[in-house]
């Protein structure tokens, strides 16, 4: 271990010294910035509060999602609990360490919640929950000072695209036919899984040190497989089938989030059925693994997910009359 690196463990141990009352809390915050939550929480705004605003947080989860993995299989920088048994792994993370994903994730999507209420109360909101989760992830053993410190940069330059380029883009793209909108999302999220490939292709001479595997394995947590092809897979994969849904429910009329508080809570009840149909169901049947075929097939049911909601859905919403129909002039 360099000298680097056995610095900084003194900042984790500093944080889990703080005491085990801090667990709960700490994993409630790191819960926040995972996909889990996001996968709960982005729905509810598309749904049911403001499709606009759950649309670019999707896609800011999404291309978030897929720069971290980009970078952290670029780095491969480990984690303190695999470098040190003096640092207890509270959460069990198989990829590499820097930048922290919770921490990119959380500056881009709760800062892009932020713009989207326009209030100062919310960006003092984010900034709090974003400092509360890096913390949390120092705390856990899963990340260095320096890997947080990544993430929230990364995170912040990916908000300032966002915030600067979302509008500009956006109307260029309305600009294209359905069936270009369609290949452009396309050939976007095929060129981010080909830049993975080619990343850990070049990677191929790297061997994971024994002694860290031996650290992140010693309580029974999961083997690393920081090469793993299936996040950036069920990332773009959400990202291709969030967009089509988009382009071809565009010129229908887009979705509209007015209604009643029933019918908003009855959406999301089944819209989430839906979700658990292809992201479970399909599970059951698809096959698992990292070879070329359950990759394909991985892609496909995330594509079906981020289809479903943000057209799927939204179509049986309004046959079900839970929503307005929507019309010509509408849009997202």
């Amino acid at each position: 271990m360099d000298g680097f690196l056995s610095s900084l463990l003194a900042v984790n141990a500093a944080f889990q010294g703080l005491g085990d009352w801090l667990a709960g809390p700490m994993k409630f915050f790191s819960f926040l910035g995972s996909e889990d939550f996001f996968l709960i929480a982005l729905p509810l705004v598309y749904w049911c509060l403001d499709a606009a605003l759950g649309l670019r947080i999707g896609v800011m989860l999404l291309v978030s999602n897929g720069l971290n993995a980009l970078f952290k299989m670029a780095i491969h920088g480990p984690r303190p609990y695999w470098v040190s048994a003096d640092v207890k792994g509270l959460a069990s993370e198989t990829g590499f360490g820097v930048p922290s994903g919770h921490s990119q994730i959380a500056a881009g999507v709760w800062g892009i919640a932020a713009d989207g209420l326009k209030r100062t109360w919310a960006w003092v909101a984010a900034a709090t929950v974003v400092l509360l989760i890096g913390l949390s992830r120092i705390y856990l053993g899963v990340h260095f000072l320096h890997d947080v410190l990544a993430g929230w940069l990364l995170g912040g330059l990916t908000l300032w695209a966002f915030i600067k380029y979302w509008d500009p883009i956006a109307a260029r793209v309305k600009k294209l036919t359905m069936l270009n909108q369609i290949l452009l999302a396309f050939a976007v999220s095929i060129g981010m899984i080909l830049l993975a490939a080619l990343i850990v292709f070049l990677s191929r001479d790297f061997v994971l040190p024994a002694e860290w595997i031996a650290n992140a394995t010693r309580d029974g947590s999961d083997t690393p497989n920081p090469f793993s092809m299936a996040g950036m897979v069920t990332a773009m994969g959400t990202l291709f089938g969030l967009f089509a849904g988009v382009a071809w429910l565009a010129p229908r009329g887009g979705f509209h989030t007015s209604g009643p508080a029933w019918k908003r809570a009855l959406r999301y009840a089944v819209g989430l059925v839906g979700v658990a149909v292809f992201y479970l169901g399909l599970k059951l049947v698809f096959p698992d693994g990292e070879d070329l075929v359950a990759l394909v097939f991985r892609y496909i049911r995330y594509t079906l997910v981020g289809a479903w909601v943000s057209a799927g859905a939204p179509w049986l919403f309004a046959k079900l009359q839970l929503a307005d129909t929507p019309n010509r002039q509408g849009r997202l």
